[in-house]
């Protein structure tokens, strides 16, 4: 096997206390998840949150962890696949060209949240509860996440979450 293929690009945190921040975060956010969804009989659990966690309080300086790309994939996602279960026939293939359809509506919107394209398929597999309901839960779950993985990262050690944006160049006037 080529060594090219065994480098790891993630960068090496010297803290163990990190990773282990990151991992409780992410415990605490998807128990909370459950533990509401047991008192409330809704389906806050959807699978995709799970991927998202680790976005959210391993990767949380990631473009694809930033609120915006969070909250905004799962709109697109979820738009996309209530679309496309309104005009399309429930068959295999719709759930496959509706995965596409929301990873490029995302990329062009440059809104990419790799969970959120999970949708469809959260969709297709759930035939008990209406793809507009599941895409408000999607949507107001992922909000919430967010504000909590927001919160998480101001406890030590702390991290920079959300990235703030990189300071625009100085213009020179001549």
């Amino acid at each position: 096997m080529p060594r090219h293929l065994l480098v790891r690009h993630e960068t090496r945190h010297p803290h163990l206390v990190a990773h282990l921040k990151g991992g409780l975060g992410a415990a605490v956010c998807i128990g909370a998840a459950g533990w509401l969804a047991g008192r409330t009989h809704l389906p806050l659990l959807l699978a995709p949150f799970g991927a998202s966690a680790v976005l959210l309080f391993a990767q949380a300086a990631s473009p694809l962890a930033q609120p915006v790309n969070v909250v905004g994939g799962y709109l697109l996602a979820g738009l996309v696949t209530l679309l496309a279960q309104m005009t399309l026939p429930a068959d295999w293939w719709v759930v496959g060209l509706t995965v596409g359809a929301a990873i490029t509506a995302m990329s062009l919107a440059r809104l990419t949240h790799p969970p959120a394209g999970a949708m469809p398929v959260v969709v297709a597999g759930s035939s008990a509860m209406p793809a507009l309901e599941l895409l408000s839960i999607a949507v107001a779950g992922a909000a919430v996440m967010v504000v909590y993985a927001a919160l998480h990262h101001r406890l030590p050690p702390k991290f920079d979450y959300p990235k703030r944006p990189a300071p625009a160049p100085a213009r020179v006037i001549n």
